[in-house]
């Protein structure tokens, strides 16, 4: 007999970026183990950018409503998860068969720096991808991560632009890092090589390519530094970005859970 499949239900203040995004994002990437379903407390309509971010990275236009946390009135979750400082105490009603999680991302609508929603959507991939791998007991790193190791990653100049723009872009391949840093292609297929040895980075092939990410089964504290580290001095990578924007025929991505 298959097994029942678990209900998520993500909620957020006004279901129209963040929760959204955690929706499709989980169901894309493990559809088959979880129903997965948003909501708002206030909700109100879904933004625009929300939706131009999901179909990019679905490759299909995203089909987003945004509810309210009255259609759920009855329901069973085994998992309810709040993605912002003002659901918590919604979440902590809400019942539960199972965990209540407090995520908390800033709402994209209100951040500052470029591409906002962009970044917001990477941050909640990650978790999301921590998440799977967790809940449904799938690659649990075994040795903790070294924090002498991961600090003396950052000392390499070129290792952490890539790590801050591998984080800025969610995924980026070897051709591209040789563009954004101007730097020829043994010496970035080294670093991107000592990154993911040493459990920072993850890679997967699509294709001809070979596309590196965030290690999601990094701890929180080390994530934590990558992203600040990012989000806080854009213009050390700045140059870098403009170099990416202007590069032309870059390897189209599928979504993972798609290929």
């Amino acid at each position: 007999m298959a097994r029942s499949k678990q209900k998520v239900l993500f909620i957020c203040i006004g279901n129209s970026a963040r929760s959204q995004m955690a929706e499709l994002l989980l169901r894309h990437a493990a559809g088959d183990v979880f129903d997965v379903y948003s909501a708002g407390i206030k909700p109100v309509a879904v933004h625009p950018k929300t939706i131009e971010v999901l179909t990019a990275f679905t490759g299909d236009e995203a089909e987003l409503r945004s509810k309210d946390i009255s259609e759920f009135e009855g329901w069973q979750f085994d998992y309810v998860i709040s993605l912002c400082d003002q659901a918590r105490q919604e979440c902590r009603a809400l019942p539960c068969l199972g965990k209540k999680l407090e995520w908390s991302f800033e709402d994209p609508q209100y951040r500052s720096g470029p591409k906002p929603f962009e970044v917001t959507l990477n941050e909640i991939s990650n978790r999301i991808s921590m998440f799977v791998s967790v809940e449904t007991k799938q690659q649990v790193p075994s040795q903790p991560l070294n924090p002498v190791v991961f600090f003396k990653n950052l000392t390499d100049e070129v290792r952490l632009r890539s790590l801050m723009l591998i984080h800025y872009e969610g995924e980026l391949c070897v051709c591209e890092m040789m563009v954004a840093l101007e730097e020829i292609q043994p010496k970035i297929s080294r670093h991107l090589a000592l990154l993911k040895k040493n459990g920072l980075l993850v890679d997967r092939r699509q294709g001809q390519w070979m596309f590196y990410s965030i290690n999601p089964q990094l701890p929180a504290w080390a994530r934590a530094v990558i992203s600040e580290a990012s989000e806080n001095n854009l213009a050390f990578i700045e140059h870098s970005l403009r170099n990416l924007n202007a590069m032309g025929d870059r390897p189209q991505r599928q979504c993972v859970s798609c290929l």
